[in-house]
């Protein structure tokens, strides 16, 4: 029993899949939004808060997200989730890639999808 001791006290430190998901995915996106690499830069925010059951919060272009859900499976972590504007629901969802977010958004009122690709932002001058 004395052997298991230093094993348990390893597994209670280490981070569940929930926790490093949701490490992964937290936090403030810079999302481009350019309908070709080519075009001028368009970006607009994203804030992620991910929790450990899986929920998503935070905002979108400025818009509160309504409902979220984050998961990992087949090697890929990702998330979806719903915002609105007033025209209708925006449905968004993207997976992590390489550190960086790759993702699309469908707008039922406005009709369009637009794939996008999402980077941590650059802090410190």
């Amino acid at each position: 029993m004395r052997a298991l001791l230093p094993l348990m006290a390893l597994m209670l430190v280490a981070a569940t899949p929930a926790e490093e998901r949701a490490e992964a995915l937290s936090g403030a996106w810079t999302v481009n939004l350019r309908l070709n690499l080519d075009d001028q830069s368009y970006s607009q925010p994203m804030v992620l808060t991910v929790g450990n059951d899986g929920s998503v919060g935070g905002s979108f272009y400025n818009s509160e997200i309504l409902a979220g859900k984050a998961g990992t499976a087949q090697g890929r972590t990702c998330v979806a989730f719903r915002t609105t504007d007033g025209s209708g629901y925006y449905h968004t969802s993207a997976c992590l890639v390489d550190g960086n977010m790759i993702g699309q958004t469908w707008s039922e009122g406005r009709s369009f999808v637009l794939p996008w690709t999402a980077k941590r932002p650059v802090t410190g001058d």
